[in-house]
């Protein structure tokens, strides 16, 4: 297992580590198809939302308008732990981006959850993604409204 806090040699990096680090930096970089890149063409995503998004076409159509105006989303990662065995990653990150809140739309929002990933055939299967029930806005936190 690996806690991506431990360690900073990239050369001791796993391939599923330097993956991730490749996947981070696509997310960074607004880059749609180099995070496309790592999911299977089955791939299910579970939002945050309660919301269930089934292949790969279907997410890269679903993510396109994030991507195209994104206001420059930014996830941090926190901690991530891998389990290369059982092919399974936790991804805890901390979303800061213009919220969508009523009252505060284009604030600056921070928001934290976690990702669990499944890998098959060395791509994404299954992303489980949760997020905590409140945000940060102006230093304050409050509780989301759905």
């Amino acid at each position: 297992m690996w806690d991506s806090k431990l360690r900073t040699d990239a050369s001791s990096f796993s391939p599923r580590e330097k993956e991730l680090k490749q996947w981070n930096l696509a997310w960074d970089n607004h880059d749609l198809e180099g995070v496309m890149a790592l999911f299977h063409e089955d791939v299910v995503f579970d939002n945050w939302t309660g919301g269930k998004v089934r292949g790969k076409e279907a997410l890269r159509k679903a993510w396109k308008p994030w991507f195209v105006n994104h206001g420059n989303f930014r996830f941090v990662e926190e901690e991530t732990f891998i389990d290369e065995k059982e092919q399974k990653v936790l991804y805890r990150w901390l979303l800061k981006w213009p919220s969508f809140e009523s009252g505060c739309e284009g604030k600056p929002e921070k928001r934290r959850g976690v990702d669990i990933i499944h890998f098959e055939d060395g791509k994404i299967i299954n992303k489980l993604t949760y997020s905590k029930t409140t945000i940060e806005i102006d230093g304050k936190r409050q509780s989301l409204h759905f």
